[in-house]
């Protein structure tokens, strides 16, 4: 049975309160947002338009690949390392996210486009679940072919994983997909037309979504130097992720259907990858594999 609006603004209430102070404060200093409008075009390159999206991506993976590289040392990889995974690691992921994007949307975009219209990702179209996938596989399959300490890497990246999620996220705030519900909150945001939110303000779950993530890289860094076994830092990384997700998914409007009434298809794979984190920490916790340590040059 659906639930009635005033429940689901019953049930939004203290999500949304706490949620909107923080974007207040840390994205915009408190201003309010009833005037500001999203716009995807970053700037033009000769002939060339490049959108915020792809510029904000392409952030997101050389923060990442960064910041990874700097925490190797740490378990006694050398920085090379990481940074030589990451080209597998960004081909899985876009090829991943893309593929899953176009099969969920494929009635509404693909149907009837032309069949390059897939390989447009620089204009947006990326389903990060399908990012992570493919990024996934890409790993397993470089981390078998070098033989690298699969979940000592993995630990590595795993908070590196979830800030680049931050510009990801932000990077889906000025494309304008991924928004929320409509609202008449003071931090809501309006996209320009054409868009089919129609002017009206809507929760800017992309932000949302960014502050949880930025938290959640700071924690997984703090429990990287305080892991007990290998493969902690990365159980911990879906958990985390599992839930903030499943949070923000509440406030999201750009679903064509819900089921009963306020459940995503992102809530059914969180569901699933929560589950995969929790069994993964149970079995490598009672493998007691120690972390790697850096032992010296």
């Amino acid at each position: 049975m659906n639930l009635s609006s005033s429940n689901q603004r019953g049930e939004q209430s203290l999500l949304t309160r706490f949620f909107g102070a923080a974007f207040l404060t840390l994205a915009f200093g408190g201003k309010p947002l009833a005037s500001w409008r999203m716009q995807p075009l970053a700037f033009h390159l000769g002939p060339f338009t490049i959108h915020w999206y792809g510029v904000l991506v392409a952030l997101g993976f050389l923060a990442g690949l960064w910041t990874a590289g700097r925490r190797a040392p740490l378990s006694g990889i050398a920085p090379e390392k990481i940074l030589d995974v990451g080209p597998w690691l960004i081909v899985g992921a876009i090829v991943g996210a893309r593929i899953l994007y176009v099969i969920s949307y494929w009635d509404e975009e693909f149907a009837r486009a032309p069949i390059t219209h897939i390989l447009m990702v620089q204009k947006g179209g990326l389903v990060y679940y399908g990012g992570l996938i493919g990024s996934s596989l890409a790993y397993i399959i470089y981390a078998v072919v070098r033989k690298l300490p699969f979940w000592r890497v993995a630990d590595i990246l795993a908070p590196s994983v979830a800030l680049g999620y931050v510009f990801g996220r932000i990077g889906c705030l000025m494309n304008g997909c991924c928004f929320g519900r409509v609202c008449d909150l003071p931090w809501a945001v309006h996209f320009p037309e054409p868009h089919s939110t129609h002017g009206q303000a809507v929760h800017p779950t992309q932000i949302y979504d960014s502050l949880l993530n930025l938290l959640l890289y700071g924690v997984l860094a703090w429990l990287y130097r305080r892991k007990k076994f290998d493969g902690q830092v990365f159980g911990y990384y879906l958990v985390g992720f599992a839930i903030t997700r499943s949070t923000v998914e509440v406030f999201r409007g750009d679903y064509s259907s819900y089921y009963a009434g306020w459940i995503t298809p992102a809530h059914l794979l969180s569901a699933g990858i929560l589950t995969t984190g929790l069994i993964l920490l149970w079995i490598l916790s009672r493998a007691g594999t120690s972390p790697g340590r850096k032992t010296g040059h």
